[in-house]
């Protein structure tokens, strides 16, 4: 039986940049780092959650046909791709800290349903939710899901 989540997937056009980001901006630690024939595998990890990292992928490894590599490299490029959500109690006071640190956010913290969200890009261009989320729904919040919210 599945016992939950390990290793998810970051798309990077820049291993050693993205690990700078994801250690310096965010604090996260560097669990692997090492040469695998043609590939590097850098994964990376919340200090307090030593059960799940995140592969900071090329799509230049061998695992991908050169279409496919150009494709997703334009995506990311795009700043088009989610990557994810993370979980915090103080999501004001980390984005101050992040953004004193550089961290680039396109939404500030924000009331919603299930908490308070902001929405930053890693070096990438990828977006993120870091959400501290509330006891229980509101739906009197506004979810945020038009161009005013």
């Amino acid at each position: 039986m599945i016992k939950g989540l390990g290793i998810t997937t970051v798309w990077t056009l820049d291993q050693e940049r993205t690990k700078r980001f994801f250690t310096e901006k965010l604090g996260f630690e560097v669990r692997t780092d090492l040469a695998m024939g043609p590939m590097r595998w850098v994964t990376v990890g919340a200090k307090d959650q030593p059960d799940v990292e995140l592969a900071l992928m090329s799509p230049d490894g061998p695992a991908m046909d050169e279409e496919s590599a150009a494709a997703l490299k334009t995506l990311v490029s795009k700043g088009v791709l989610g990557a994810g959500a993370f979980r915090t109690d103080d999501c004001r006071g980390d984005y101050e800290e992040f953004k004193a640190r550089g961290v680039e956010f396109v939404q500030e913290p924000k009331e919603r349903p299930y908490g308070i969200e902001a929405i930053f890009r890693d070096d990438n261009g990828n977006w993120y939710s870091l959400t501290e989320r509330s006891e229980e729904l509101d739906f009197s919040k506004d979810f945020g899901l038009t161009p005013e919210g």
